[in-house]
């Protein structure tokens, strides 16, 4: 990659970032615990490279920060590095329960639609459409109401549609394409 090509998506500026500060960000493996207002310094860093906007600087950060390894790897009694892999302070309690919960959180949302939705309902068997010329008076079929066959017997057949009797006793004339048996 050439000195001037911009670097185009965060996944890229998260591996530029851990070229620059290896001491500091990591590609693979567990994250270290970043310094609180860290991106001001990386943006003072940064600030004459012409591969990195403080735009998508920011939201590769915020990606980093957010992710499954680096919540994971936030444990009570670590110390926080800065861009130089040098400790400037200690993580909280406070922040440690934080990224628990964002972790938690954020694998709820991935994983959490699985465990709820409801068992998979068994296929309906295709209906099997009638052959209008094999229709019979008092032959029992089945009419489809919007998604449901109800039980019905053919009282007339005519050309263009049958006559059926539901066995609600409602009667009613019904298209050759909503008979099924």
């Amino acid at each position: 990659m050439e000195n001037s090509e911009k670097l185009k998506n965060s996944k890229e500026v998260i591996a530029y970032l851990a070229e620059c500060f290896p001491q500091c960000f990591v590609a693979t493996g567990e994250a270290k615990p970043l310094k609180i207002g860290i991106f001001q310094d990386l943006a003072g860093r940064l600030a004459e490279d012409p591969k990195v906007s403080k735009t998508l600087l920011r939201t590769a950060l915020r990606q980093y920060t957010s992710s499954w390894r680096y919540l994971h790897g936030l444990k009570a009694g670590q110390t926080r590095v800065d861009l130089d892999g040098e400790a400037c302070g200690e993580l909280t309690q406070e922040h440690v329960d934080h990224a628990k919960g964002a972790l938690k959180e954020s694998k709820e949302k991935v994983f959490g639609p699985r465990k709820d939705k409801p068992a998979a309902k068994k296929p309906r068997p295709k209906p099997r459409k009638v052959d209008p010329a094999a229709l019979t008076v008092d032959q029992n079929v089945k009419v489809l109401l919007g998604k449901s066959p109800v039980p019905a017997t053919i009282k007339e057949v005519t050309r263009d549609d049958v006559q059926v009797e539901l066995k609600t006793g409602m009667s009613m004339r019904v298209k050759f394409e909503h008979l099924i048996l």
